[in-house]
């Protein structure tokens, strides 16, 4: 009669630990069922299911890890199994499986307290937990505002009321300053390959109209169609056409200038390093200007740019855009158009905006992020991001910071 045991080692990290243990356990018939093992400041959890020949087996087994352990400093505990509760163990792993990724500056004990509760009152099971972001150094005088922490969650089991608990999750973030992602756990989670962003207010900590209108003169008006517009309180291409006719006369020269004085979205050049360098496909798709997408193009190696072209003649802005406006519909095409040639499924495909031009295309990625979203942008995407920069994506990609210094 064969026997399951659960096998659970603690104690004191050291290398050659595994290899010693597997090492006693390989002399008797064994068969591993189940393995995990974590090291956390240098303290081992290594845990095995095995099934032995019988209980004559599992005494001899018991007898060589226990000594073995001893020997290491380590502390060996054995809990029989029986086979019902095996099967009834295995069945539960058949059940769906999410990834939720925590996000702030800081984590605290209040943030998991808050988040764990939200979890077992959805009757979700923590199958565990890892850190994604680096070490913190005790001797680190980096500010909370640009510091960055991230904890994922592997979650099992089908939430009792989905709609409810996204809710939830926008409270939390809302009260506690954090940021919270669930996304189901699938093949495509794991192997996305297309990255579409808006530019203003975006990859950019700027709407560039406002700062051509801010030099022509006529900043005030031009800023507040833009804001309404954002918020979704004006039709898109009625609003930029109105904005864009403020800008007659502006002279051209005007773009470069404004051009070199951009400033980049914290963490926008990490994260097209590390995406380059991970093999992403990247794009503007803005309701923006063409010559500024394509600055941002050369500057940080992005592989396609849709925007908007301003009509100059005679070296002056004529208050007009050649060709079809990029409004939010036509975001949704151009996503669609470029994972097309580029042969990826759109679940593969990852969008990033902040306003409600961006909802179409946040709408039909397999990852739509709201990146520090107007509330009702924030409340309509599948994701959404606030508290970190823009390289708080590669998170939710479950890139881990070492990952990055190895890329």
């Amino acid at each position: 009669m064969r026997e399951i045991l659960l096998v659970s080692i603690a104690g004191p990290d050291r290398p050659g630990i595994s290899a010693v243990l597997t090492q006693a356990l390989s002399a008797h018939q064994v068969n591993i069922l189940d393995v995990s093992q974590a090291v956390i400041h240098d303290q081992l959890t290594l845990g095995l299911v095995i099934e032995t020949g019988g209980e004559n087996d599992s005494a001899l087994l018991m007898r060589a890890v226990l000594f073995e352990a001893h020997a290491l400093g380590l502390q060996a505990r054995f809990t029989p199994i029986s086979a019902d509760s095996y099967h009834h163990w295995v069945a539960g792993h058949g059940k769906a499986r999410y990834i939720l990724t925590l996000l702030a500056r800081k984590i605290t004990a209040e943030h998991l307290a808050a988040l764990t509760k939200l979890i077992a009152d959805q009757g979700l099971n923590i199958d565990g937990l890892q850190r994604l972001s680096g070490r913190v150094s005790l001797e680190d005088e980096q500010t909370d505002a640009r510091g960055k922490a991230c904890v994922e969650f592997s979650v099992r089991g089908e939430p009792r009321n989905v709609d409810a608990m996204r809710s939830e999750f926008l409270r939390l973030a809302g009260e506690l300053g954090v940021d919270i992602a669930f996304q189901k756990d699938n093949a495509f989670r794991r192997n996305r390959r297309l990255v579409c962003f808006d530019m203003d207010s975006t990859l950019i900590e700027h709407e560039v109209i406002d700062e051509l209108a801010k030099a022509a003169g006529v900043g005030e008006q031009v800023a507040e169609i833009t804001e309404r517009a954002m918020q979704g309180e004006l039709d898109f291409i009625q609003s930029f056409e109105a904005r864009v006719a403020l800008l007659k006369g502006l002279d051209a020269s005007v773009l470069e200038s404004i051009a070199q004085s951009l400033k980049l979205t914290e963490g926008a050049e990490h994260l097209m390093r590390t995406l380059k360098a991970l093999g992403y496909k990247t794009a503007i798709l803005s309701g923006g200007f063409t010559y500024f997408g394509e600055y941002l193009q050369r500057k940080l190696g992005i592989d396609y740019v849709y925007a908007n072209a301003l009509e100059i003649e005679d070296g002056k802005v004529t208050g007009r855009v050649v060709g079809r406006v990029v409004d939010g519909q036509r975001k949704a095409e151009l996503l669609r158009e470029i994972a097309a040639s580029e042969g990826v499924n759109l679940e593969q495909v990852i969008a990033v905006g902040d306003g409600a031009n961006d909802l179409p295309m946040l709408s039909i990625a397999g990852l739509g992020i709201a990146f520090r979203a107007k509330p009702l942008v924030k409340a309509n995407a599948k994701q959404a991001i606030s508290t970190l920069g823009l390289d708080g994506i590669l998170y939710l990609l479950g890139v881990r910071d070492r990952d990055v210094e190895l890329a």
